[in-house]
């Protein structure tokens, strides 16, 4: 069915596509079905190659609030095509979307309604991410959107710095058009500029609880695919980062808001170098040299105020950086946000102690290495850090693994003498817990050999699917503590077919290196055979006990 309108739309909504041919009908789909359908609808093509212009003929033939619009040759990213949008567009509203997302069927409406209700020049609300794997739906920081409010300042608020994103917000054309506030052309990040030109520019804006965006998310898709945030393993990437925030610096400066470096400074440290910190341990030697040769002379134009508010073993990772130890800037980025404890430290004669096997020689490394805060001798056991390392993993017959395990106590929170540990695993509901004895090397440092035989695992009946990251568990006085076993980053991935003495489902057994994140030693479980393809998805609808129980006989019985 063809939908008319004869009257001025209220708001123009871009959708920015390149190759998207399969997905642009779902976004397309979603602004159709606003609940306000007075809008305009412009499809801008960055020259595609693909069936997109024919498929986005087809959608303007279909309504006639569609226009089609393609850019005379491609830009390689998101401004161009919104910026020649924006220039044809014919509301008073202008609103974004990209080709692989959608709009909840009331964002226009919630986002007019909140700017006919006060004079504000952007109206914006909370973003959903879904993913595309499991579907599962969040909504993305969602304290900066918990309540209704407008705000006339961003210094009122500076944690809204860290929202990037342009496309959750409806705009009034006069505030871009007064300003000249246009996307850059020519760097990706694109986003972060806008919008903190558009936080800063603003009279006021006003945030709304109600989703009016939902990003999806394929943290699996293919490398030509993937969002530009998915590509930090390019060079290419860090530089447009870094250009962009060069960029955002000089407006703050030449804007009038150089008051709010510190607060963007500590954002770009939280949030953008914290995202490349994570990946360090995966990059080879040529890749850290090209990177700290871009990032450490934009790290060294940032405010000492930002650092001093990074919890300390992110500073730790950005001093060693700066300071030209990418190796052990690779060591110490496994523990990030795990509580792992670094492998040594060294106390100075007054006995502050510092990462690593020496003392600083220099004012700002015994600032940023001093790890006298993490207390490492003196926090509860049950929180204390350690560092468990894999040093070997050897696959023997079937499905066991026999795993050479060595553990760093830096803070000398473990007895002299041998430690009872243990290796723990949990598929599905009940735990899988292995002895082994660590032994001293010296203070400090332990080493035990632990013996696993996946095919004694208590996997449920019905079978597991999944993974999982097994544990070392010690105990001291009563006290119980788990911590992260981390795996060589380079061990080759073992598959097994097992077949469970208990009698539950046969199952596909891989284990891994985890290959992101602190690279955990990882197990996936896959169930294979006629229960898992016909039994298990009936077990996994049936809420009933009974009927489950009946189920889960038969299957038994089948097998």
């Amino acid at each position: 069915m063809t939908t008319t309108t004869t009257t001025t739309p209220d708001v123009t909504v871009t959708v920015i596509v390149y190759n998207d041919a399969a997905r642009l009908p779902r976004a397309v789909a979603s602004l159709r079905a606003q609940t306000h359908a007075n809008i305009e609808i412009i499809i801008s093509d960055d020259h595609s190659t693909d069936d997109t212009p024919t498929v986005a003929r087809q959608l303007e033939a279909q309504d006639s609030r569609i226009r089609y619009l393609r850019l005379p040759e491609n830009s390689g990213g998101c401004s161009a095509p919104r910026n020649r949008a924006i220039e044809i567009a014919r509301a008073p509203y202008l609103m974004f979307l990209d080709s692989d997302d959608e709009l909840p069927p009331r964002a226009v409406e919630l986002l007019l309604a909140a700017h006919r209700e006060r004079e504000v020049d952007f109206a914006m609300g909370a973003c959903q991410r879904l993913r595309v794997d499991t579907g599962r739906r969040t909504t993305w920081m969602p304290h900066l959107f918990a309540e209704r409010r407008t705000l006339d300042d961003i210094a009122s608020d500076t944690e809204l710095l860290f929202w990037p994103l342009s496309t959750n917000r409806m705009y009034t054309r006069d505030f871009l058009n007064r300003h000249n506030l246009r996307f850059p052309e020519g760097v990706h990040y694109e986003d972060q500029l806008f919008s903190i030109q558009a936080f800063c520019l603003a009279k006021a804006f006003t945030i709304i609880p109600d989703p009016v965006y939902v990003w999806h998310i394929e943290p699996f898709a293919a490398a030509e695919s993937a969002t530009i945030s998915n590509q930090r393993h390019k060079i290419s990437n860090v530089q447009d980062r870094i250009r962009v925030h060069r960029m955002i610096d000089d407006f703050l400066e030449k804007s009038g808001h150089a008051g709010l470096r510190e607060a963007k400074d500590f954002k770009f440290l939280k949030h953008d170098f914290r995202l490349y910190a994570g990946d360090l341990p995966y990059r080879d030697a040529e890749w850290l040299a090209a990177f700290a040769d871009i990032m450490n002379p934009y790290l060294d134009t940032l405010s000492p105020g930002a650092y001093a508010r990074l919890p300390r073993p992110e500073r730790v990772v950005l001093e060693l950086l700066r300071d030209g130890r990418t190796a052990d800037a690779q060591l110490a980025a496994r523990g990030l946000s795990h509580g792992v404890a670094p492998r040594q430290i060294t106390t100075d004669a007054s006995g502050v102690p510092y990462w690593g096997d020496s003392v600083p020689t220099d004012d700002r490394a015994r600032r940023e290495l001093d790890v006298s805060d993490l207390e490492l001798d003196t926090r509860p056991f049950p929180s204390a850090q350690f560092r468990h390392e894999i040093t070997e993993l050897t696959r023997g017959p079937g499905a066991t693994l026999t795993l050479s395990i060595r553990t760093y106590d830096p803070g000398l929170r473990l007895p002299i003498g041998p430690q009872r540990a243990r290796l723990v695993l949990s598929p599905g509901r009940r735990r899988m817990a292995v002895p082994f004895r660590l032994d001293p090397v010296r203070p400090g440092l332990f080493e035990g050999t632990v013996h696993l035989d996946l095919a004694t695992a208590p996997i449920p009946l019905q079978g597991f699917e999944g993974v999982r990251h097994p544990l070392v568990v010690l105990n001291q006085q009563g006290l119980s503590h788990s911590g992260l076993l981390l795996a060589p980053l380079d061990f080759p991935t073992a598959t097994a077919r097992v077949d469970y003495h208990s009698g539950a489902t046969p199952h596909q057994v891989t284990v891994e290196p985890e290959g992101r994140n602190p690279g955990r030693l990882q197990i996936r479980w896959h169930p294979v055979g006629v229960t898992a393809s016909v039994i298990r998805p009936v077990i996994r609808k049936i809420a009933r006990p009974r009927v489950r129980r009946a189920a889960k006989l038969v299957a038994s019985v089948l097998r």
